[in-house]
């Protein structure tokens, strides 16, 4: 194995070295490679990076793998001939109009005429992909891919078959020099704010909460150097609790700088050597995810509270934003779809990395056949589904929701095959029905109506995407490809079944006299138990009469005898349901509050968990353990969103803000000013207790400030009084 990618590697330096004379003809040209085989790969890579106490420890659920052959084609019309330089990731072969060519080419010359290229490319380690380099002929997402060409051959010797062909995959790797597998996050050297002596050791402080790849400089001596790390003080200096260390040995007499190969979140780091060990100075790489500052959202209101919580909001969102939307720095570091679901919301109003957004869902679905639930968890999987529609809103990226479409089908096929016989969602043995961490008693067995307003929502979500795949035809489908009459069916299919379900709700589990959803039905007998949960959601989804609706938010939302909601995880859907229903002033006293709180107890970027009765070293344990808690977790910065949707008020109506709506909110401010990002630039809001300002760089919009509203034209100001 060690020999073969030696080959791989001496394969690929020779084939970088022979293009480098072509690189300023090669603008055109991207690697490319099998559609979500790139972003399996490098989940894997990533996911695999957590560890517990020194320990590796891998994902608990189902790992997939790229395809190790994959077959490239492309049809063409050259008016003169043209050489084309080739480099790939594995071993090819490559047949011009049929013809099997010898070897393993750099160059090849294409005459002129009509022609077709097929490159067929192996490689166990990383995925396959390709590069062709040439005036004319360059690769790019018009190429076709297929895992499976299925040709058979006749008597004759012909070749016949077919396959399935997709379009192929690329992103920003534009350059020889730049191979898929070669991709790496930035990083840029930090030095701690604070460094202190204890008994026998050293305690360091980075100033916040932080990411990235230790570094001790001149380190000289014989022994062990054990390095304990913490989000906290108490974290890193209990050696023997805290989540994440490391223990080294080293033997030199000339000063060395040792830089740690697996990354850490910290903000503390404590160290302890043996005695004939010494090193110099402590440093770090601090690893990011770049970001363009200039086209990225931004809020700022009169109170001064709030500004710290919106920035420490993106702080917890540009330490969470990695190869892929993640959870929490320290403990899991793993892709989960209910974080993501959250972080794809937060991006759109922050950043707005469409490609991170896409990496991740590919990453969560990994590939067929389908043998469980996203991450094992049954209301995860559904929240993926939502999460593919709401991202064409946002983008208007059609190709995508062509390209993922078909996993939605097989995804869905699991699903539905799994409901019971009212065609309701109901946990079997080897699934995980997660709704949220709760600290008062509520089972999760049976058939949870939370759950099925999520599955509700999926079976929507799956009609609208093939409606818009039916509305939206390509002119030449590849071979194979989902037709649009399929399309046409799988949009009325999906359409009934959510109508089916959605009408079943209500008689199922709606209790008249307490005007609420209850929890649960198990071995056919109702728990009547009232949560936030399925009410939240059912709120936000629109599944209530507006009467209903109203209801609800005193029977349930607003009642203190229903329990409270401790995570910023469920205080999203909490906080979004209560701003549908105009109660931005409530929300913002509540970002206060519990945003706040957090802010007060020293955070640095926002937590897994805050329970405001906690206190002290309270707040550092979760999960039976004194440092279990993460606390730079993705769903803690839920204000990034909840300040840009529900105050700014900014909402595409049609798919990438072709239409759109600011509804702007001061919430009991005096003034708010921000930027929401869109593929065609910003949208600013500015408002004040007496007039907004709206200026956009593109779409057509509407400001709607009460019972007034006014048309908003691209580049132009848009100006309303709201009184006088």
């Amino acid at each position: 194995m060690c020999f073969t990618r030696l080959l791989d590697f001496l394969q690929y330096l020779c084939t970088k070295i022979v293009l480098k004379k072509d690189m300023a003809k090669t603008h055109n040209a991207t690697w490319i490679w099998y559609p979500g085989d790139y972003e399996v790969w490098l989940g894997n890579r990533f996911n695999n990076n957590r560890t517990e106490r020194g320990a590796m420890f891998p994902p608990f659920w189902k790992q997939d793998s790229h395809w190790v052959t994959v077959e490239f084609s492309k049809a063409f019309t050259l008016e003169n001939a043209e050489t084309i330089s080739i480099a790939t990731e594995g071993k090819f072969n490559v047949m011009l109009d049929g013809k099997l060519l010898c070897g393993m080419p750099k160059e090849l010359q294409v005459p002129a005429g009509e022609h077709t290229l097929n490159f067929k490319i192996y490689n166990q380690t990383t995925p396959p992909a390709l590069y062709v380099a040439g005036k004319t002929i360059n690769t790019d997402s018009t190429w076709l891919a297929t895992y499976e060409d299925k040709i058979w051959i006749d008597e004759n010797g012909t070749a016949h078959g077919s396959g399935i062909y997709v379009h192929a995959a690329s992103w920003n790797f534009d350059s020889i020099d730049t191979p898929p597998s070669l991709y790496r996050l930035e990083r840029e050297e930090w030095l701690p704010t604070a460094s202190e002596k204890t008994a026998d050791d050293m305690l360091y402080d980075f100033g916040k909460e932080t990411f990235g790849y230790l570094k001790l400089k001149g380190t000289k001596g014989k022994g062990h150097i054990n390095i304990f790390y913490g989000e906290s003080r108490e974290e890193a200096l209990d050696s023997e609790h805290c989540e994440t260390l490391d223990m080294l040995e080293t033997d030199t007499e000339t000063p060395q700088d040792i830089e740690l190969e697996n990354s850490k979140a910290f903000r503390y780091v404590c160290i302890k050597t043996d005695k004939d060990v010494t090193f110099e100075s402590l440093a770090m790489d601090f690893e990011f995810a770049p970001f363009d500052k200039e086209k990225s959202g931004t809020f700022r209101c009169n109170d001064d509270l709030i500004n710290r919580i919106w920035e420490t909001g993106a702080y917890t969102m540009d330490l969470t934003t990695r190869e892929f939307f993640i959870d929490g720095i320290k403990r899991d570091r793993w892709v989960w779809s209910g974080d993501a679901m959250q972080s794809y919301l937060m991006n759109y109003y922050l950043r707005f990395d469409t490609d991170c957004v896409r990496r991740t869902i590919r990453q969560l679905r990994g590939k067929n056949p389908v043998t469980a639930h996203i991450n094992t968890i049954m209301d995860y999987t559904f929240y993926w589904f939502k999460s593919i529609h709401d991202y064409y809103m946002y983008t208007a990226d059609l190709s995508f929701v062509r390209e993922v479409y078909p996993l939605m089908q097989t995804m869905m096929h699991y699903v539905l095959g799994r409901t019971n016989a009212d065609g309701m969602a109901e946990g079997q043995a080897d699934d995980w029905i997660f709704v949220d961490w709760v600290d008062f008693p509520m089972h999760k067995r049976g058939t949870l109506c939370f759950e099925q307003i999520l599955l509700c929502k999926a079976l929507e979500a799956m009609s609208l995407c093939a409606a818009i795949l039916r509305d939206n035809p390509l002119a030449n489908p590849p071979q194979g490809s989902i037709e649009t009459q399929e399309y046409a069916a799988d949009a009325k299919k999906y359409g009934k079944l959510a109508k089916a379900l959605f009408d079943k709700l209500k008689p199922t589990f709606w209790d008249e006299s307490r005007k609420a959803f209850m929890h649960a039905i198990e071995d056919g007998e109702i728990n009547p138990q009232i949560t936030k949960f399925p009410n939240m959601f059912a709120i936000i989804y629109g599944y209530l009469s507006e009467e209903d609706r109203q209801t609800v938010m005193q029977s349930v939302m607003l009642n203190p005898e229903i329990e409270k909601i401790t995570t910023p995880y469920m205080r999203f859907y909490e906080l979004e349901a209560l701003c549908l229903m105009g109660m931005q002033e409530k929300v913002m006293q509540e970002i206060r509050d519990y945003w706040g709180g957090m802010l007060a107890e020293g955070a640095t970027s926002f937590w897994e968990k805050y329970n405001p009765e906690d206190h002290g070293t309270q707040h550092l344990a979760m999960y039976g353990r004194p440092y279990g808690k993460s606390l730079c977790h993705a769903w803690g910065a839920s204000p990034i969103y909840l300040l840009g949707r529900y105050c700014l008020g900014v909402e595409p109506v049609k798919a990438g803000y072709e239409e759109y709506v600011v509804r702007p909110s001061l919430g009991g401010l005096e003034w708010i000013e921000g930027d929401v990002p869109t593929q065609f630039g910003k949208i600013h809001v500015r408002m004040t207790e007496s007039e907004v300002v709206v200026y956009s760089d593109g779409g057509q919009g509407t400001l709607i400030v009460g019972d007034k509203q006014a048309s908003i034209e691209p580049n132009k100001e848009t100006r309303m009084t709201i009184k006088t």
